[in-house]
């Protein structure tokens, strides 16, 4: 009788153990899901900002290359009509 109930008992300890674990597995599994989508919206926005920034940055260099351009010819203007 002990040779019989013994694995009965480890068995159906084993299986509700098993239930448990998976519930835990499943809740474990959702939660780090929802942090890893959590993160990537962050990481989102984060690298959306940086990459209109690098677009400001860009349109602002090519303005400011402009406007030398434009203050150095006015110069050029100013010393040739001194220099006359």
């Amino acid at each position: 009788m002990k040779k019989i109930l013994f694995p009965v008992l480890v068995v159906a300890t084993l299986i509700s153990c098993q239930e448990e674990t998976r519930t835990k597995v499943k809740d474990a599994s959702k939660a780090v899901g929802s942090e890893v989508k959590v993160a990537a919206q962050k990481t989102k926005t984060k690298v959306g900002k940086y990459i209109d920034t690098t677009k400001v940055k860009q349109k602002f260099k090519t303005v400011v290359a402009k406007g030398a351009e434009a203050v150095e010819k006015g110069a050029k203007k100013v010393k040739e009509s001194v220099n006359k």
